[in-house]
């Protein structure tokens, strides 16, 4: 919901004050900028401090940040707002994937991890319900002070209900002998200068590093889209929004549940990720119609259709760093898969901004956006063409 609302508000804000598609581009580049940043670092900190902690910390930073955004004036200040929002987000997939590989023995990870990452989704569903009626009744300021606030409640709950299985009273010794079933591990922390000599690694970040930056695009471009070529308002935009974002919660959970479920009934571990993986790329490329299509609910079905592919696709992708390497370095890969995705979602940003301010026409960017998880497939195959575990 925090990385919603400024997409949300994207027409409101541009015309109260006179932001240009470059000047709205260098708002969303500054969170990816700091969200890339920011793994740098984050994901070896929660290694070290504990997936606890590490994620307490990193929500109470986001939401205090998406607050920030009520103060601000102009592009340097909203972009300002945005890069401490950005800081803050960067700790939630590596801490979120780590909690799996604390939790879930490796043959229940996807679909956990397609679960939690459908929340994305179900925020981006409530967003568009909840963030025009607040902006209509109460001003756009309160719509961040509004959703940011509630990070606060996430904090309380999570402190008060997560530890790890051998620590929670709620976990019978049968249970905590299925989820440690994986056969044991080092908990030794690895170094970055030996993650990036390892393939595996650079599978998983060469993946995040196509793949992401079309997310970003559904995310912070969406409701531009529909307004500039559906005409459709603040209103009028909520419901195609909740299909999209209904769509890619969907699509989160059956991407894990098609991979888990290949692998329980006898397929191997590098074939069931892999064909969820390519079905998944097959299903985004109509997308590539959708800016030359005119009937408003066949574009938006084929936009729900990629955003549930792509979150099917990021559910798989995410397992596999807890697939090639131990837990005590997960949080690290995915940090540094994460950075990769980031950075080279700047660009992107920057090049939808220039397309639309020159062109008016999203067309380039949906043929990107269709084309990207195919080349991202070939990558993995060559670095990890079975999926083996990481040498460290």
């Amino acid at each position: 919901m925090d990385r919603q609302v400024i997409g949300l508000l994207k027409p409101t804000l541009q015309l109260q004050f006179g932001w240009t598609e470059e000047g709205y581009s260098n708002i969303v580049v500054a969170f990816q900028l700091a969200y890339g940043l920011g793994l740098l670092f984050i994901g070896k900190l929660i290694d070290q401090i504990g997936t606890r902690r590490g994620f307490s910390l990193a929500v109470l930073f986001w939401s205090v940040s998406a607050m920030a955004h009520a103060a601000a004036g102009s592009v340097f200040q909203f972009a300002a707002a945005r890069f401490s929002l950005g800081i803050g987000e960067s700790g939630s997939f590596p801490a979120s994937i780590k909690a799996v590989a604390e939790w879930f023995p490796k043959k229940e990870r996807a679909l956990a991890t397609g679960i939690f990452n459908s929340g994305t989704n179900v925020g981006a569903i409530v967003a568009p319900l909840i963030v025009p009626w607040i902006t209509l009744r109460f001003g756009w300021r309160m719509a961040f002070i509004g959703t940011g606030a509630l990070g606060m409640v996430w904090i309380a709950l999570w402190v008060a209900l997560y530890h790890r299985p051998e620590k929670s009273g709620l976990v019978s010794p049968g249970e905590l002998a299925y989820i440690q079933s994986d056969p044991q591990e080092k908990e030794d922390i690895v170094p970055w200068r030996i993650l990036l000599k390892l393939r595996q690694a650079w599978a998983v970040g060469l993946a995040k590093m196509f793949t992401d930056p079309i997310w970003f695009v559904y995310l912070f471009w969406m409701p531009d889209f529909l307004s500039r070529n559906l005409k459709l308002d603040l209103r009028g935009m909520a419901l195609p929004l909740f299909v999209i974002y209904s769509g890619a919660s969907v699509g989160s959970v059956a991407g894990g549940w098609l991979s888990s479920g290949l692998l329980r009934k006898g397929w191997t571990l590098n074939a069931s990720r892999k064909t969820a993986l390519l079905l998944c790329a097959l299903a985004v490329t109509p997308i590539m119609l959708a800016a030359v299509i005119r009937d408003a609910w066949v574009v938006v079905g084929l936009v729900a259709l990629a955003a549930g592919a792509h979150q099917g696709w990021s559910a798989n992708i995410y397992t596999l760093a807890s697939d090639m390497f131990p837990r005590s370095a997960v949080a690290s890969v995915v940090g540094f898969a994460t950075l990769l995705g980031a950075f080279s979602g700047m660009f992107i940003s920057k090049a939808v901004g220039y397309i639309l301010q020159s062109t008016g026409s999203y067309v380039p960017v949906f043929v990107l956006a269709g084309s990207a998880y195919l080349v991202a497939l070939a990558f993995v195959q060559g670095l990890a063409p079975g999926l083996e575990r990481a040498e460290i």
